[in-house]
């Protein structure tokens, strides 16, 4: 039994069923990387307007504050600067570089089993954010995230079986030094998951610190470039239409190293883009193709992933509105530009403004997750686990979000309708010979684990075992899983030979008895 598998209560006179049930299984319900695309929001001809009029706005209105080696670099290719300032980008040069990109490339975990296959209509479901607290979910409290907080989560991810990569969730408050925060961030989420990590970077320095580490962990600086299974996110513009200068700076490195890069552009409609929804996404389109350009100029072919993110704001306040209606339809378009490209795309969805694993929060995050899995995007960031417009991170909504995208996944699956899905032999028997039912047909009992999937924690007993269960809601369970899985899932997959030489070379800052299962006297 595998040490995530929780070990249900079976009644008797059900073995044999059993039995026969696991010995007809041949695949599992749900799988990453299952295809989607189902769900397009955008026409054919609206996805035309949108790339034509984000060439138009690269190409008469460009970008602010590109840094100078950008700028040899664009206009050595044919881009121009202009007296203002700004750095434009002919449609041709785009063009050429969008045809030249990188495609078809696997984000790797530390474990194979693991690695991701972020193109067509693949969908692929992760943690990001950048928060700063972590919620109890039983007393509504918030209280500033740490760096155990980050190693806690990866932890729980790693046992998690619907959240495919790990992107840095929460921010190490207790962390001041920017360039040990970019460190012990890295750290921290390697040493929890064998999925495929991604992160920020404050200072090129502590991006050169941390390629230091990783090439230690992956064997040296070729083995970490043949299978770089840490990505760097990287917020390169700063809505509308300015390059931010240190992010660049970082974002050349990287490249250069060989850290595959999400290129973010995360304008938030009514405030850095446009309030007009299709505006928001013609801005972001023509911020992240810019990025693009400028990636392949440094690196022809380097792994870079399409990440439009257009925000939201509740126009009556300003706020931030990532639960609504209006982002999760923005997070499917943009993945149908990504599609448009053939490039692999990164959205975010599973964001909620509830500051807690509530109703609100279970609506939010359902819809904008299914919108955006059934659209096809390939990386949907922020799947899981945030709360509070992401500035709270919940260990309880991880687990409760984990079987949400189980079910979202079924979803994305589909229907199969083939010879045998469509039953007519299946019915024949239970109608002219058989029971008159189909509960222990041999094609229910094959079934039940192939085209099936049972939430973990979710709640199908009835009011009768529900009350003896003692009752409570979902957040009840949830918590009993956080324990159960913190209590005892400590990966090891880091060699302690390997992990004292990064504690002798690094100013790592997570104890080691933090990563240590407790020993109990008996």
């Amino acid at each position: 039994m595998n040490l995530f598998q929780t070990v249900g209560k079976r009644r008797g006179g059900r073995a044999a069923k059993q039995a026969e049930r696991s010995a007809t299984q041949t695949t599992a319900p749900v799988r990453p990387g299952q295809e989607g695309g189902w769900y397009r929001p955008l026409s054919a001809a609206d996805v035309g307007r949108i790339h034509g009029a984000a060439l138009d706005l690269l190409a008469e209105v460009g970008l602010a504050d590109a840094i100078p080696s950008c700028v040899e670099l664009v206009t050595a290719a044919g881009g121009r600067l202009t007296g203002e300032g700004r750095l434009l980008f002919p449609r041709t040069l785009v063009e050429d570089h969008v045809a030249a990109a990188g495609r078809h490339f696997v984000l790797p975990g530390l474990d194979p089993r693991h690695d991701l296959e972020p193109w067509g209509t693949k969908v692929h479901f992760g943690s990001a954010g950048a928060a700063v607290h972590m919620v109890d979910s039983a007393s509504g409290e918030f209280r500033p995230s740490t760096l155990k907080d980050l190693y806690d989560i990866a932890r729980l991810i790693d046992a998690l079986e619907h959240i495919h990569f790990c992107q840095r969730p929460v921010i190490a408050c207790d962390i001041e030094d920017s360039v040990t925060l970019d460190i012990n961030t890295a750290y921290a989420c390697i040493s929890g998951t064998t999925k495929h990590v991604g992160t920020a970077f404050s200072t090129s320095e502590g991006l050169t610190k941390t390629l230091e580490l990783l090439h230690t962990v992956a064997g040296g600086e070729a083995a970490w470039r043949a299978r770089p299974f840490v990505s760097m996110s990287c917020c390169f513009v700063v809505p509308p239409l300015r390059f931010a200068e240190d992010a660049c700076r970082c974002l050349e490195n990287a490249v250069r190293a060989g850290m595959p890069v999400l290129l973010l552009a995360a304008g938030q409609a009514g405030a850095t883009s446009p309030a007009a929804l299709a505006g928001a996404l013609v801005q972001q389109v023509a911020e992240v193709l810019a990025g693009l350009v400028y990636v392949n100029l440094i690196a022809p072919g380097h792994p870079a992933i399409f990440g439009t993110w257009p925000f939201v704001s509740d126009l009556r306040t300003g706020a931030m509105s990532g639960g609504s209606g209006e982002q999760a339809l923005l997070m499917a378009a943009c993945a149908q530009m990504a599609q448009h490209y053939d490039l692999p795309g990164g959205v975010a969805a599973g964001m909620t403004d509830a500051k807690l694993p509530d109703a609100q929060s279970g609506y939010e995050k359902g819809y904008s997750n299914a919108l955006a899995g059934l659209a096809g995007a390939n990386l949907v960031y922020e799947a899981a686990g945030m709360q509070a417009s992401l500035m709270g991170a919940c260990l309880e909504s991880f687990v409760i979000d984990n079987d949400m995208l189980g079910n979202v996944m079924r979803t994305v699956r589909g229907i199969e309708v083939n010879d045998e899905s469509i039953s007519l032999e299946a019915i024949r028997e239970v109608c002219l010979g058989g029971e008159g039912h189909f509960l222990g047909h041999h094609q229910t009992l094959g079934l039940m684990e192939s085209e099936y999937l049972y939430p973990r924690i979710g709640d199908r007993q009835s009011i009768k075992e529900w009350r003896e269960a003692g009752g409570g809601a979902i957040d009840k369970r949830a918590r009993q899983r956080v324990r159960e899985i913190l209590d005892g899932h400590f990966p090891d997959h880091v060699p302690a030979a390997v992990d004292a030489a990064l504690r002798r070379s690094h100013p790592i800052a997570l104890p080691l008895e933090a990563m240590l299962p407790l020993r109990l006297p008996w």
